[in-house]
C-alpha cells in the first residue's frame, strides 16, 4: 500500500506550480501598485511644499534680522547721543553752580568794598561781564548774556571817568552786535518736531491707497437706466487704456511688521533731529531731517492732506538754521579788569599814603 502511494506524490507537487494566478490576484497587484504610487507622488508634492514654505520662512527672517539690526543701531545712536546730551547738562551745571559761587564771591566782595564806590561797581561790572562771556561761549543763550550787558551798562551809570565812558562804548557795541543776530525759536522748533513725531503714526501709506469712486452713492441711485448705461460705457473705455509713471519705480509693499518698523525707524529719525538742535549739532539736525523726507516721500501717500503738511513741515525745519556765530566779549572784559587793577592800584597807593602820614603824625 504504501508503494502505491509514493507514485501519487510527485505528480500532486508538479501540477502546482503550472496553475495560473487569478484575475482577483492581478487586480490586487494593480491596486497595491497604484496605491504605492499614489502616496510616493503624495509624498513628494507635500515635501516639495514643505522645501517652499521653509524657503520663504528663512527670507522673511532675513528680512526681519535686517530690520530689527538695523532699529537695533539707531536706538543705540539715539542712545549715546542722549547720554552725550546728558553729559553736556551735567557740564552747563557744573558751570552753573560756578557761577552761583562766583555769584556770591561778589557779594562778599561787595560788602568789603562797600566804602570804596568806583572799586565795588568795577568789580559788579567785571563779574557781569564774566557771567555774559561765559552765557555766550559755553550755553550759547543770548538773552541772559544781554540781560548780564544791558545791567553793566546801568551799573556804568554812575561813573563819569574817561576809563568808564570806554568802557559803556565797549559795552554798548557788545549789545548791539548781540541785538542784531538773529533769534532762535529753539522752543518752537522743538514742538514742531514733538508734533510730527505724535503724528507718525497717523501718516497714510501708499500701500494702503484705495480707488476713489467718482460718483457719490446717491448720485449712483438717482441716475436713470440710459445715464448709467453710458456712464457704465464710459467706464469700460476709460479702463481700456492704462497709463502708467516710468520716471519713478512702483511703491514698495510693506509687511504689517515692516511697517510697524518703518514708522519707529521714522519716530527715532525725529527724535535724534530734536536732541541734535539741542546740542547745537547742525549737520545731524538736517541729516536727520532728510531721511525723514525721503522716507516720507518713498512710503507714504503724496496725496494726503496729512502727509503733505508733514513734508511742509519737515522742509520749513530744514530751512531754518538752529547754529549762530556768537560775539566774543573778551576784549570788553579785558578793559574792565584793566579798570579794576587801575582802581586797586591807585586805592593801595592811598592807603598807603595815609598810613605813612598816620605814622609820621604818631
Amino acid at each position: 500500500m504504501t508503494e502505491q502511494q509514493s507514485p501519487e506524490t510527485p505528480q500532486t507537487v508538479l501540477a502546482a506550480p503550472g496553475r495560473k494566478p487569478s484575475f482577483l490576484a492581478w487586480l490586487a497587484l494593480i491596486l497595491a501598485a497604484g496605491a504605492i504610487a499614489f502616496i510616493s507622488w503624495q509624498w513628494l508634492n507635500t515635501r516639495y511644499r514643505f522645501n517652499a514654505l521653509e524657503q520663504t520662512l528663512t527670507q522673511r527672517l532675513e528680512q526681519f534680522n535686517g530690520t530689527n539690526q538695523q532699529s537695533l543701531a539707531l536706538a543705540k545712536n539715539a542712545d549715546e547721543r542722549s547720554s552725550e546730551a546728558a553729559n553736556r547738562i551735567i557740564r552747563l551745571e557744573q558751570q552753573l553752580a560756578e557761577s552761583r559761587d562766583q555769584q556770591e564771591a561778589l557779594q562778599t566782595l561787595y560788602m568789603e568794598l562797600v566804602n570804596n564806590h568806583d572799586e565795588r561797581v568795577i568789580a559788579e561790572v567785571e563779574q557781569l561781564l564774566i557771567i555774559a562771556n561765559q552765557q555766550l561761549q559755553l550755553a550759547g543763550n543770548l538773552k541772559p548774556a544781554l540781560l548780564a550787558l544791558q545791567t553793566a551798562d546801568s551799573r556804568l551809570q554812575q561813573m563819569d571817568s574817561v576809563q568808564g565812558i570806554q568802557l559803556r562804548k565797549a559795552i554798548a557795541k557788545d549789545i548791539q552786535r548781540l541785538q542784531e543776530l538773529p533769534q532762535i525759536d529753539m522752543i518752537g522748533i522743538s514742538l514742531k518736531l514733538e508734533n510730527l513725531i505724535e503724528g507718525v503714526g497717523k501718516l497714510p501709506l501708499v500701500s494702503d491707497r484705495h480707488p476713489k469712486t467718482s460718483l457719490p452713492e446717491a448720485t449712483l441711485h438717482e441716475e436713470n437706466q440710459f445715464s448709467r448705461l453710458a456712464r457704465e460705457i464710459w467706464d469700460d473705455l476709460k479702463h481700456m487704456i492704462r497709463l502708467e509713471r516710468v520716471d519713478r519705480p512702483e511703491p514698495p509693499l510693506l509687511a504689517p511688521d515692516q511697517t510697524f518698523f518703518l514708522r519707529e525707524n521714522l519716530k527715532l529719525h525725529l527724535l535724534t533731529a530734536r536732541i541734535a538742535l539741542l546740542q547745537h549739532d547742525e549737520a545731524s539736525y538736517r541729516a536727520d531731517l532728510q531721511q525723514a523726507e525721503h522716507w516720507i516721500k518713498n512710503y507714504f501717500d503724496l496725496r494726503e492732506h496729512s502727509t503733505t503738511t508733514a513734508l511742509d513741515t519737515l522742509k520749513q525745519l530744514s530751512g531754518s538754521s538752529i547754529v549762530i556765530q556768537l560775539p566774543d566779549i573778551s576784549e570788553t572784559l579785558g578793559l574792565a579788569s584793566k579798570y579794576k587793577l587801575t582802581l586797586e592800584r591807585a586805592n593801595n597807593s592811598e592807603r598807603n599814603t595815609d598810613r605813612i602820614n598816620l605814622e609820621r603824625g604818631q
